[in-house]
């Protein structure tokens, strides 16, 4: 039965299934193509493609995160107290000390990045600093560390890579499907086979976003109890959810594609309690996670 401290050799495996799931499906989609058009070297640059976006999603995931949202390094005379925060965290949690980001953003949130916990990064916004007290910002920062210590950072950064390099390489073959021409008289021979490729072509970053959420919901419930057990004081974690989500302010940097790598969905506006809404939502609601934090037994 998995507990909180066997965690990491499962979410490398996962990550690695995912780039393995990725490769495989931009080199099938690249073989319709090339046997659609009677065009081969489709599936070579197919090939081509899926390999090169691999190897970055796994290296520079992280300063693509980063890039996308506008992150900076803090230095520590800039800010003493953080540094010492994460310090603390870090010989309690036995990790080695991640690079420190701000985000010039009113809106409080935090995110963890990286490939492993000697490349890490946590990153938190200027509003959380402004607003929360010393043990909730304990129990933000303890939740960041427990991302990296059970590596969900490495296959949540992963999935936010290949499922924007997914959506990209579907709307290329889609396209081409449309506009290709030379083998028009190849797809009207086969018009089964062209219809399930045009179907997988659509589908494909619908069920990238499933996943991503999926992943991301779960791992969040984790690094709750995760951070609650490294703080031992669940309640400075609880406390700091509920002003991140009552606070009313945007966040101007989120994206779909980043959303689930916050410790809180940084979409504002009020959220529709259906399971379908729900199949849809990045985090656990705030309410659900709260609970569950304030009935933790340490």
């Amino acid at each position: 039965m998995p507990t909180l401290y066997t965690l990491k050799d499962t979410n490398i495996r996962k990550t690695y299934l995912l780039i393995t799931i990725f490769l495989l499906f931009i080199i099938g989609i690249g073989w319709i193509l090339s046997y659609l058009f009677e065009r081969p070297e489709i599936l070579i640059i197919a090939a081509i493609f899926a390999i090169l976006t691999s190897i970055t999603s796994y290296w520079y995931s992280d300063k693509v995160v980063l890039y996308m949202t506008r992150a900076r390094p803090v230095k520590r005379e800039d800010n003493p107290e953080l540094y010492r925060i994460v310090e603390n965290l870090c010989i309690t949690a036995g990790l080695p000390m991640p690079k420190i980001y701000i985000l010039d953003e009113e809106q409080p949130n935090a995110f963890a990045t990286g490939r492993d916990p000697n490349h890490s990064v946590v990153a938190v916004t200027r509003g959380l600093l402004k607003m929360l007290e010393r043990s909730e910002l304990e129990g933000v920062i303890a939740h960041e560390l427990s991302h990296i210590k059970n590596r969900d950072m490495l296959l949540q950064t992963v999935v936010v890579v290949l499922a924007g390099m997914l959506s990209i390489a579907c709307e290329i073959f889609l396209r081409s499907l449309w506009w290709g021409g030379g083998g028009r008289r190849k797809r009207e021979e086969n018009n089964i086979f062209y219809l399930l490729g045009l179907i997988a072509i659509i589908l494909a970053p619908i069920a990238a976003t499933l996943i991503r959420l999926a992943i991301s919901r779960k791992r969040e419930f984790l690094a709750d109890a995760t951070g609650a057990l490294l703080t031992r004081y669940p309640e400075g974690l609880a406390r700091a959810l509920e002003k991140i989500a009552s606070d009313p302010h945007p966040m101007r940097v989120a994206t779909s594609a980043t959303a689930h790598l916050f410790i809180a969905n940084p979409f504002r506006g009020k959220q529709s309690k259906s399971w379908f809404v729900k199949l849809f939502m990045t985090h656990p609601p705030v309410e659900e996670r709260i609970k569950a934090l304030r009935e933790m037994q340490i």
